[in-house]
């Protein structure tokens, strides 16, 4: 039979298995938030940036005398550990739980102290060596070290998705150099509209894609504003004098990001309102590359009765009854990616309007949509980069018939002969089932082979240039 040991806290009593290196608190905390079945062992980023955290605090406290010097080097060991990830699965408290993340630090507090208490020669639950609360959590609470953490992980997590996003820019920028001279019709409202090349439209797509980029950076920085120190409502209640200022120092220093204490720190323990311009930012870009998936699918239906523009690469058989049918299912996916995240933009929203007074006790769902955000979508970014974008090739000849034979190119005539005759000739093509050309040119006679040679040019479908008659 397994030993245990014997824990309290002010609810009772309980036998906690003596290899688990959590407490009392967090064991508490797996009881009551069985939500997501998603623990924080899931978000390792999250678990580095509690240890920096409690390490941070534990040098501020020993500079400021708040601590014993040897009990913060027993949590400094302890942080270090957690840092190094040689302790995730003890953190077993589920993304999603009342308290405002309170169950989340009591499991760092909880996790470090038994580490720290081990280093010390002492036994895990001999907590009057060294305290989850007295110690680990000196000169804090949950609603300083919690969002800080969280900060610190989102950043670290935004710098992670930001790279994968930016993979997506170049892969299509290297198609837009690839297709820059496969000539297309361009459409609006999904009829033809005037000629463009496919690598235009790649390299479009890989220029949107890098004005969200920048979009995201900039959001990004709104995280470095942390407000370690507060305490419980930004009164600084049970923290020493500079204490606030020297942690996030120690912090920064720690974490290698140029964290800065918030001048107001009431302010700044209830506002969530970076994570609000945050989230809406990556709703943002979540919006644009689901449309970016919906132009692919439009782009590659057929193959025999669709646009058939380009061949996107066949990755599973499509269909349980119709034999040889190929389906989109990377853009699919993909899609459907994008819009979890266009949801969870609503989860943020309301999360952070829910907050009431000094303190938004809505956090871990706000932790929750963002994290999972940030993942699901690299994942996805990754997954469309690997097995669609790099793969996708052009039907070029197709692509050039169907510009030369649409009524679209009659718009390249209104320099020449004016827009009502050119729009008599796109009515009479219409009607007829005739060709802009044989109509212009061999019927009407308004200009001469040579000019149509010269209009109708790649170079100048390419690159329009106003042609006098």
């Amino acid at each position: 039979m397994e030993s245990t040991r014997k824990e309290h806290d002010f609810l009772g009593e309980l036998e906690i298995p003596n290899h688990l290196y959590y407490g009392i608190q967090t064991f508490r905390a797996v009881e009551n938030f069985n939500i997501t079945g998603i623990p924080i062992s899931k978000e390792p980023l999250f678990i580095k940036a509690l240890g920096y955290v409690k390490k941070a605090a534990a040098l501020a406290n020993k500079d400021c005398n708040a601590i014993d010097p040897k009990l913060a080097e027993a949590i400094c060991y302890g942080s270090d550990q957690v840092i190094a990830g040689k302790f995730d699965q003890e953190f077993v408290s589920d993304l999603i739980q009342g308290g405002a993340g309170t169950s989340v630090n009591m499991n760092a507090n909880e996790v470090i102290a038994n580490i720290g208490l081990e280093y010390l020669g002492h036994k895990k639950g001999e907590y009057q060596f060294l305290h989850p609360n007295n110690h680990v959590n000196c000169s804090q609470s949950t609603n300083d070290a919690y969002p800080s953490a969280f900060r610190i992980a989102l950043y670290l997590k935004m710098e992670s998705f930001i790279k994968t996003f930016a993979g997506l820019e170049v892969a299509f920028a290297k198609k837009g150099e690839e297709f820059k001279e496969v000539l297309k019709m361009g459409r609006t409202q999904l009829q033809d509209a005037v000629p463009m090349t496919l690598g235009q439209e790649f390299k479009a797509y890989a220029t949107t894609i890098g004005e969200d980029i920048q979009r995201l950076k900039n959001a990004q920085e709104l995280l470095l504003e942390i407000n370690m120190g507060a305490t419980a409502i930004g009164t600084k209640v049970n923290a020493p004098e500079g204490y606030p200022e020297i942690c996030v120092k120690y912090l920064a220093d720690e974490v290698g990001i140029p964290l800065t204490l918030s001048p107001d720190l009431i302010e700044a323990t209830v506002d969530t309102g970076a994570y609000v311009q945050i989230m809406g930012t990556l709703k943002r870009s979540a919006v644009k590359i689901s449309k970016i998936c919906n132009d692919l699918r439009l782009l590659s239906s057929g193959p025999r009765t669709g646009l058939n523009e380009i061949n996107l690469p066949a990755r599973q058989p499509g269909s349980s009854i119709m034999p040889g049918k190929v389906n989109p299912v990377i853009p699919e996916v993909v899609n459907q990616t994008c819009f979890y995240v266009i949801g969870q933009d609503l989860t943020v929203t309301m999360a952070a309007e829910a907050g009431q007074l000094q303190l938004n006790v809505m956090e871990p769902v706000i932790a929750f949509a963002m994290f999972t955000s940030l993942d699901y979508l690299s994942n996805a970014i990754q997954t469309l980069i690997d097995k669609c974008i790099n793969g996708i090739t052009a039907n070029v000849d197709h692509c050039y018939n169907m510009v030369m034979n649409s009524i679209g190119i009659v718009t390249q005539l209104n320099p020449i002969i004016g827009y009502e005759e050119s729009a008599s000739i796109a009515g009479e093509a219409l009607k007829t089932n005739k060709s802009v050309h044989q109509i212009a040119v061999v019927e009407r006679k308004l200009i001469t082979q040579e000019k149509w040679d010269e209009i109708y040019s790649l170079d100048n479908l390419i690159h329009p240039k106003f042609i006098t008659k």
